[in-house]
C-alpha cells in the first residue's frame, strides 16, 4: 500500500444541537484503498462521510483530499462538494426518472462542460464497467433496483473522481441482490483502482468488501483494522459484540503469563477457572475483565470431558435450539449467563438437558474494557 494518503482526517468534530455526532476522529486512507465506516445507527459514520463530501461543515478538525485541504474549521476553509473531485453513491440512488440511463450517467460531465466526444467515450466506458451499455437508451423508471444502483455507480465514476463515497448504497436491495452487488462493487473498485470510503451498519458487508474496517460508536473510532483482525482480535467488548456474535462474560484476573490470562468467572455458587488470550495490558491481579468467545469456537460434550485433555470446560443446561440451515444455534445456561453455541444441524439437544462446553484458550479473549459503550 502506498505511503501517500488520498484522504486524511484530523481531529474531526461535529455537533448537532449540542450533541456530539463526531468526536476527534482521525483517519488516513491510501490511494486505491477500500475503507468501510461501520457501526450502529447514530455512531457518526454517515456524518463523517458527509463531512468528507462537504455536505456538512465540521465544528473542528481538518480534511485533506490528495494533499489539498478541503475543510479546516480553524482556518475557515470549506470547499463545496463539486470542488472536491469526489463521487457519491447514495442509499436512495438519486437517479433521475425523466432521463435515459446514458443521460443520467453523462450528467456530471455535461455540468463540467466536457466536449461531446469525451462525454460519449467516458459515459460508454462507465456503462460498460457496470454492465449497462445495452440499456443506455432506457429510461430509469424501467430499471430494476439493482440496475438503478449500477446507474448511480456509473454516474459517480464517469468523471474519474479521486475518491468515491458510498452511503449505505445496498440497503434498499433484497438479500440475494445485495450479496451479488457486494461482489460486483469490489470487482469494479479493484478494476479501476479508485479510492473508496463506504458506510454501512451491515457487518457482513464490511467484512466481505473492505481492505480495512473502521468500527465506530458514539462518535468515536473504536478500532481500525483489516476484516480478519477486527473479527479475531477485537480491542474491546463493543467491537467483539458488534462484529459477528460474541458471548460476553465478566471475570476476575487471577494471573497473567505471556499472552494468556488466568481468569475466574462466577458459575452459580462456585467459580470456574479459565485461560484466555489477553488483549491489551496493565490490568492488575483482582481486576474485573470482560471475556469473549465466539459461538463457533465452543465445543459441546454430551458427557463431562477429561480434565487432563480439555481446557476451559464447564457444565451447562440447554435452554433451546434454533435451526439455521447449515447449523443449529444452541442457547445454553452457564451460571448467570446464556451462551450461544453452534452445533451440527443433525444433533438433537432437548431443552433442560445437561451438557458440557469447552473452548481452547487461543479462541477466548480477555478484554481490558467494554469500549465506548456508555
Amino acid at each position: 500500500m502506498s505511503t501517500t494518503k488520498m484522504v486524511e482526517i484530523d481531529r474531526l468534530a461535529k455537533k448537532f444541537g449540542g450533541e456530539n455526532a463526531v468526536r476527534g476522529v482521525n483517519l488516513a486512507v491510501s490511494p486505491g484503498e477500500f475503507v468501510t465506516l461501520l457501526g450502529p445507527s447514530g455512531c457518526g459514520k454517515s456524518t463523517t462521510l458527509r463531512c468528507i463530501a462537504g455536505l456538512e461543515r465540521p465544528d473542528g478538525g481538518d480534511i485533506r483530499i490528495d494533499g489539498e485541504t478541503v475543510t479546516s474549521a480553524e482556518r475557515r476553509i470549506h470547499l463545496n462538494p463539486e470542488d472536491r473531485n469526489i463521487g457519491m453513491v447514495f442509499q436512495s440512488y438519486a437517479v433521475w426518472p425523466h432521463m435515459t440511463v446514458f443521460e443520467n450517467v453523462a450528467y456530471g460531465l455535461r455540468v463540467r462542460r466536457a466536449p461531446s466526444a469525451v462525454i460519449k467515450d467516458r459515459t460508454t466506458r462507465a456503462l460498460d464497467l457496470v454492465g449497462l451499455v445495452h440499456l443506455a437508451d432506457r429510461y430509469a423508471t424501467k430499471l430494476s433496483g439493482g440496475q438503478r444502483q449500477r446507474v448511480a455507480l456509473a454516474r459517480a465514476i464517469v468523471y474519474e473522481p479521486k475518491v468515491v463515497l458510498f452511503d449505505e448504497p445496498l440497503s434498499n436491495l433484497d438479500a440475494k441482490l445485495r450479496e451479488q452487488m457486494r461482489i460486483e462493487l469490489v470487482r469494479l473498485q479493484k478494476e479501476i483502482g479508485i479510492t473508496s470510503i463506504y458506510v454501512t451498519h451491515d457487518q457482513s458487508e464490511a467484512l466481505v468488501m473492505s481492505d480495512r474496517v473502521v468500527v465506530m460508536n458514539k462518535g468515536t473510532i473504536q478500532q481500525i483494522g483489516d476484516p480478519q483482525t477486527i473479527y479475531a482480535h477485537p480491542v474491546n467488548a463493543f467491537v467483539a459484540n458488534f462484529i459477528g456474535v460474541a458471548n460476553l462474560m465478566d471475570g476476575t484476573l487471577v494471573s497473567r503469563s505471556g499472552e494468556f490470562c488466568e481468569v475466574e468467572i462466577p458459575l452459580g455458587e462456585g467459580r470456574a477457572p479459565l485461560r484466555l488470550r489477553a488483549i491489551g495490558g496493565g490490568a492488575a491481579k483482582g481486576s474485573s475483565l470482560r471475556l469473549s468467545v465466539r459461538p463457533e469456537d465452543i465445543a459441546v460434550h454430551l458427557a463431562a470431558p477429561h480434565a487432563s485433555s480439555t481446557e476451559n470446560a464447564f457444565q451447562a443446561e440447554v435452554i433451546d435450539t434454533v435451526y439455521l440451515g447449515n447449523f443449529l444455534e444452541c442457547r445454553a445456561r452457564v451460571g448467570c449467563y446464556e451462551l450461544a453455541v453452534q452445533i451440527d444441524h443433525f444433533e438433537q439437544l432437548s431443552r433442560g438437558r445437561t451438557i458440557h462446553l469447552s473452548f481452547r484458550p487461543e479462541h477466548g479473549l480477555c478484554l481490558a474494557d467494554a469500549g465506548d459503550t456508555a
